[in-house]
């Protein structure tokens, strides 16, 4: 997965030590389905997901990554919820820890297809068919489904 810019020039100073970043889930619905990627690192389906760079705004980090990985256009209707997720090692040594906003997204148009290199498949999936979603997956999901105008924290 291509690494931003602004974290490699933070790895050349700090090395592998633990980094705190702001991530966003995009949960997109259209009718009965999700959307979902199947990431090229670990060909885990997930839902789509990316890092806020520094003066982004996280709700169009959201609908940036929905076009950017999936080719699918979509609207923000709420920040759901908003959570740490476990510190974690990636492949490559480096320690991570991720402040994740997760939100409700609607489909507007676009062929779900793959836009990028961080995915090596898209496609939409019936909510009560969906492929193996690792737990923090599943919980940002379900936080959508049950989402009933409060914002979740933790």
């Amino acid at each position: 997965m291509p690494v931003p810019e602004f974290i490699r020039d933070l790895r050349r100073k700090i090395g592998h030590d633990l980094l705190w970043l702001p991530g966003v889930t995009a949960v997109v619905l259209r009718d009965h389905q999700v959307l979902l990627v199947r990431r090229a690192d670990n060909l885990a389906w997930t839902l789509v997901t990316g890092i806020v760079e520094p003066g982004e705004n996280p709700a169009e980090v959201a609908v940036r990554e929905v076009w950017e990985e999936a080719r699918v256009r979509c609207r923000i209707e709420a920040l759901v919820r908003v959570a740490a997720g476990a510190p974690m090692v990636h492949a490559n040594g480096d320690h991570a820890q991720y402040l994740d906003h997760t939100f409700e997204c609607r489909y507007l148009d676009g062929q779900a297809e793959v836009g990028d290199d961080e995915s090596v498949e898209v496609g939409w999936f019936d909510l009560d068919a969906l492929p193996d979603l690792g737990p923090e997956q599943h919980e940002r999901l379900q936080a959508v489904l049950d989402h009933t105008g409060a914002v979740r924290f933790g």
